[in-house]
């Protein structure tokens, strides 16, 4: 890895001047040259890589290429590059304007909404923007001004002078007056709702659109408080962190500074020149240049006469984690904390025949429904985990089968990132409800659990160092279709004598049909055993011997320090552990002279698969 140099995506809006090209050399031909996009993914205006291998090509292509490691740890929650860096030149003034929050946006445009940050690096004598309002006023009141074109009576104008900072959050009312230069700092988002702009027309000679009805909907029509200082930063975010640079080549000359795999950095310089240095790499900059610093690239050293902010990206503060358990009856949607403890969840009818983008669309509507209850903001949340019946590939966000719910290659993750603007993972269920006991259940204190889930059929997960093991496949590990007795009774699966043809309820309870001719629950069946029943007791005991073989299989190949038994059969609890931790003494290889797993019961219940699908994150 190495530092890359961008070139911007550049704009000529009609309030836009010459001073971009003219004094920070950008290189532009038209008459007009209002912004330019220094660091972009947007599709609107990408920059583009000066140097190295990858010359030419957008910052986009690059990190597609190398993958996101390249923007580090700390951006993992983001669906998108997190920011967008911009130069603006007013000219003249630009609209009155308001940017709506993440979730309106999402809704009703399909992006993120904006929160952003300007530092001023030049303006006139008798510069200012507008910034909120002088005071509160109704909904009714701003719809009015807006119509009799008086608006501005009630907004705060705030001259401004070269150093000044102001942060925007989304929500709030602003406008840049003329004759003011800016870099700026934002959420990676390209949604302005126009409230008002002078009565000018475009190009094409109308009156540019405005955006009443939305911004009425979305404006914070309160003034602004001003947040407690950013100290010791220029401003700092959940979406940026921003720090200001200055060597004055006389007393401060150089500055050593260091990317960790926490964070990219970005260098935009704002005035002055020399060097950045990294390893054996040396490149110049000059005003206006800037620069792409990969995570984990190590440390580099600024050498010069420069001013410049350095924009990174920190951890989540108070993170929320998604958890969704699809079933094929019920579908739970959890909301989870850094604790692993579930802070709310609910239930909603999977319905699964309806078509899948049906049912992943409601998933996502209840899941910003539940925020919005809870009064989170989506930005709140660091990612959305989903665990799914059947077969999963998990790399791809894909359920390519699942006869539970009738889905056949699903795109689940990219369908429900439609709605969600994090990432999204995608497991099996059993796996994890699995991952869900090693988190925070029965196995909480172990790295290696085996989970057995005892129900209709038999599922199951295996963890091993605290991740889901499902090896090179998309398959995952379905311990329920081990084969336990050669040429056996018939399996779901097609396939004869596997252990769920054993040991799932289904079997219990058709083999208790056989031995007395009655239609039993496994309570029943559990109950009439312990009360002295022989046809019973034979039933239960072959039902736990063939439940042993399969779990002794799993125990030889893995040595797991726990293996856990869940689903409906699993309330038994003693009468099946007791029994079992006998036949591990007996099969296990090596006996009681090696070490034996512990064996229990599940302790999350129907809110495993929640916590462990949210773990997924």
């Amino acid at each position: 890895m190495y530092i890359l140099k961008l070139k911007p995506s550049c704009k000529d809006y009609l309030w836009g001047g010459r001073r971009l090209a003219e004094e920070y050399g950008k290189e532009y031909d038209g008459e007009v040259l209002a912004e330019t996009w220094e660091l972009s993914c947007h599709s609107d205006g990408p920059s583009y890589i000066v140097n190295g291998k990858y010359a030419g090509h957008t910052l986009q292509q690059y990190i597609d290429t190398e993958g996101k490691e390249v923007l580090g740890t700390n951006c993992r929650r983001f669906r998108d590059f997190p920011i967008l860096i911009k130069f603006i030149d007013a000219k003249d003034n630009l609209s009155i304007q308001v940017h709506p929050d993440n979730r309106y946006a999402l809704k009703n445009e399909g992006q993120y909404g904006k929160t952003e940050m300007w530092y001023v690096m030049d303006a006139g004598k008798e510069a200012y923007l507008y910034y909120g309002f002088k005071k509160e006023i109704s909904k009714e009141e701003f719809a009015r001004r807006i119509q009799e074109d008086t608006l501005l009576d009630v907004l705060n104008a705030v001259p401004v002078q070269k150093g000044d900072v102001l942060f925007i959050e989304s929500g709030t009312i602003h406008a840049i007056g003329k004759d003011i230069l800016i870099a700026e700092i934002q959420q990676n988002s390209n949604v302005t709702y126009r409230v008002y702009d002078y009565g000018r027309t475009g190009k094409d000679g109308r009156k540019r659109d405005l955006h009443i009805e939305k911004a009425l909907a979305v404006t914070n029509r309160v003034p602004i408080v001003k947040n407690k200082s950013s100290y010791p930063h220029v401003a700092d975010c959940d979406y940026f962190t921003v720090d200001k640079l200055n060597l004055d080549g006389n007393v401060m000359k150089k500055m050593e500074g260091n990317v960790s795999e926490n964070s990219f950095a970005s260098i935009l310089m704002l005035d002055g020149e020399g060097a950045i240095f990294n390893k054996d790499e040396k490149l110049e900059f000059k005003k206006g240049d800037s620069f792409f610093l990969p995570a984990g690239i190590g440390a580099y050293t600024i050498e010069g006469c420069c001013d410049a902010l350095i924009t990174t990206i920190r951890a989540k503060a108070a993170p929320i984690r998604i958890g969704i358990d699809i079933g094929g009856t019920d579908t739970k949607i959890g909301l989870v904390d850094i604790h692993q403890k579930l802070l709310v969840s609910e239930v909603m009818p999977t319905k699964a025949d309806r078509p899948a983008e049906e049912i992943i669309c409601e998933i996502g509507q209840r899941v910003l429904e539940l925020l919005h209850n809870q009064r989170i903001p989506i930005d709140q949340c660091v990612g959305a985990g989903v665990g799914v019946p059947g077969t999963v590939d998990r790399k791809k966000g894909i359920v390519k089968y699942s006869n539970n719910i009738c889905w056949e290659q699903v795109e689940l993750a990219k369908e429900l990132g439609k709605y969600l603007p994090v990432p999204v993972q995608v497991a099996n269920d059993a796996d994890c409800a699995a991952l869900g006991e090693a988190a925070a259940g029965a196995g909480k204190d172990c790295q290696d659990i085996i989970m057995v889930t005892l129900g209709t059929g038999v599922g199951g997960g295996i963890i091993l160092d605290g991740e889901i093991y499902e090896g090179k496949g998309t398959g995952g590990s379905e311990i329920g279709h081990m084969v336990i007795v050669e040429d056996g009774e018939p399996c779901t699966c097609g396939r004869k004598g596997c252990l769920e043809a054993y040991a799932s309820a289904t079997a219990l309870i058709r083999d208790a049909r056989r031995a007395t001719g009655k239609e039993l629950t496994p309570k029943e069946i559990f109950d009439g055993a312990k009360n002295g029943d022989v046809k019973l007791q034979k039933v239960l005991e072959l039902y736990i011997r063939r439940l042993g073989t399969g779990i002794v299989n799993v125990v030889n190949i893995f040595r797991p320090q726990m293996v856990l038994l869940g689903g409906g059969m699993s309330v038994q609890g003693e009468t099946l552990l007791s029994q079992l931790r006998e036949i591990m003494k007996e099969g296990c290889f090596g006996g009681e002279k090696c070490e034996l797993p512990e064996i229990g019961a599940a302790a999350l219940g129907n809110e495993a698969g929640m916590i462990g699908a949210a773990s997924l994150i």
